[in-house]
């Protein structure tokens, strides 16, 4: 165990099952949009991604670095041909292999801060029949690492090939530094809101039932549930890309925005709300306001980071005493869940 001298009885409270929850009411985000305040809400988009994103670092770093190391040149992949298109899944594998791996074994394997900031204090599912295996981490492995990869290497090779064959426009970064670098920045707002409307049409009955539940066996999750949909999903999911075929943008934004794309479900999954380090260091690791969603169901269908659509569109749930009781509710009155 890491001795820390951060106590989440000083951040949050547990309620009679053991389930920890931060103080206070989930923010609207982004900030100073509803009322408008132009110089307040540029402020603090750019405090969110450059100072208070510790882990979004990592990101972002790892997409520039992968395009400029880790990516074949745009005339090699002119054709589709197996050892530049294979080298890619390979990449794209051991990122997610280790990503998740970082997150599971310090957060579950070694327990290393034992419940301390845990959403659910419970374990794991092991012998639960909703899962395939009827093991939750086996489940959730095979099908990040069996649909998710796979299908996310699909997305990011045509639309290199569409690139290098000049199909999509290719904006260059010397020419047009100011717009490739806001666009860059706004990158994963664009995709906050691509995920929520996919998010919402997978909560219709029927992809629900046959597609989405999948995700929401996941009630206790973790590091390797971020990734793990059935695999009509992870089309839905990754098909962020196709807005990069239309909005004219630089290849390393397209595969900037596939990167995010597959890297913030992990922390945002790891149903911890801080990850401790020694002498009270800890860096944000989960992200209550999914959290919910995977509780509630019929709420915060939106990342963080945009839950001013959940709020406009009545789906909000800041974590409240009040929006517990509306939102249990809504549950007792659902069939299919």
């Amino acid at each position: 165990m890491i001795k820390n001298a951060l106590n989440d009885n000083d951040y949050g409270k547990r309620d009679k099952r053991g389930n920890w929850a931060p103080f206070g009411k989930l923010p609207i985000n982004p900030k100073y949009l509803l009322p408008f305040n132009p110089f307040k809400f540029i402020f603090n988009y750019f405090k969110n991604i450059f100072i208070t994103s510790p882990v979004g670092y990592i990101f972002w770093a790892t997409a520039i670095l992968s395009w400029f190391f880790l990516t074949p040149s745009l005339d090699t992949m002119k054709n589709f041909e197996v050892p530049w298109i294979f080298f890619i899944f390979i990449r794209n594998l051991i990122f997610i292999i280790v990503l998740c791996s970082f997150f599971h074994l310090r957060l579950y394997t070694f327990n290393l801060q034992g419940n301390s900031f845990k959403y659910n204090p419970k374990s794991l599912a092991t012998k639960n029949p909703n899962f395939f295996t009827k093991n939750q981490l086996i489940d959730n492995i095979f099908n990040t690492l069996v649909w998710g990869v796979p299908i996310w290497t699909t997305y990011e090779v045509i639309t290199l090939w569409a690139f290098a064959n000049g199909i999509i426009y290719n904006v260059s970064w010397q020419l047009h530094p100011i717009y490739c670098f806001l666009l860059f920045i706004i990158t994963p707002t664009i995709q906050s809101v691509h995920f929520y409307l996919v998010h919402r049409l997978l909560h219709w009955k029927p992809l629900y039932k046959y597609v989405h539940k999948v995700h929401h066996n996941n009630v206790n999750i973790g590091p390797w549930s971020g990734l793990s949909f059935h695999p009509i999903e992870h089309v839905f999911f990754f098909s962020v890309i196709l807005i990069f075929w239309i909005i004219p943008c630089n290849p390393l934004i397209a595969m900037w925005c596939l990167f995010f794309t597959a890297f913030a479900p992990i922390p945002g999954h790891s149903g911890y709300d801080k990850m401790l380090f020694k002498n009270g260091k800890f860096i944000p690791a989960g992200d209550y306001n999914h959290q919910l969603h995977h509780k509630y169901f019929e709420c915060n269908y939106s990342g963080s980071g945009t839950s001013i659509l959940d709020k406009i569109f009545g789906t909000f749930h800041d974590g409240s005493d009040e929006s517990m009781i509306l939102f249990k509710e809504k549950l007792k009155n659902k069939t299919y869940l």
